[in-house]
């Protein structure tokens, strides 16, 4: 019988918006995998930890997995990821593999899941609150209403392209962009707000273009709406 590989979203930052399946999970289950190279540096564990101290105590493996721009080596480390959870799950052991955010939203985990999923193996995706929602949450504002559509943008990869269409605009892991969006955003006449870090004891919020420095953290949110809207 083999285990069941769960990818489970702990969500942004504030360990009280971890969901109780998610909060469950990690209790039932004996092996937790984190990416990095040291599970208790993670984000994501130092997340969790606050809201299930039982997880100090549970067999903890990491999972290095670096975000790297050479596409051949990015799918070694996700195959090589694969690998080391079936390695769990050939010995009928389940495995919680711990994500920021929500699991179906530029979630680590998925990589690994698709190797598993054609292998033959059980996963099953378990949400978290997402960090847009946080951050919308955060700044006291809706992502949209009535008939506005929202575009969600991974802006580290600098695809532009859709800063044409109609709509409020979402931009994921924008710091070290966040001149030039500030700067492209503003002349589309648009209104923007950011969080960096959202719901972490380091939270930083700006509620206009005029307050953005050039540059800021990795986890840097970007919300973005037509000034009239």
């Amino acid at each position: 019988m083999k285990g069941k590989a769960y990818g489970v979203g702990v969500g942004p930052g504030d360990p009280e918006l971890m969901t109780i399946k998610a909060v469950r999970l990690i209790k039932e289950n004996d092996v937790i995998m984190v990416p990095g190279k040291d599970p208790k540096e993670s984000v994501a564990y130092k997340i969790a930890i606050q809201a299930v101290p039982e997880l100090a105590a549970k067999e903890l493996v990491p999972v290095d997995m670096p975000m790297l721009k050479d596409r051949e080596e990015l799918i070694k480390s996700h195959k090589k990821g694969a690998e080391l959870m079936r390695s769990y799950l050939d010995k009928g052991r389940n495995v919680v593999f711990l994500t920021l955010g929500d699991s179906t939203v530029y979630c680590t985990f998925t990589y690994i899941q698709k190797y598993l999923i054609e292998d033959g193996y059980e996963t099953e995706l378990v949400n978290g609150i997402t960090s847009f929602c946080a951050a919308a949450s955060r700044l006291n504002i809706p992502l949209a209403e009535w008939n506005e559509p929202i575009h969600i943008l991974p802006a580290v990869h600098g695809d532009d392209e859709c800063f044409d269409l109609e709509g409020n605009y979402v931009l994921m892991k924008s710091g070290s962009r966040m001149k030039e969006l500030r700067e492209k955003l503003s002349a589309s006449g648009r209104d923007i707000k950011a969080i960096v870090n959202c719901g972490m004891d380091d939270e930083e919020v700006y509620y206009n273009a005029g307050e953005l420095p050039d540059e800021t953290g990795y986890f840097t949110l970007l919300i973005s709406k037509r000034k009239n809207s």
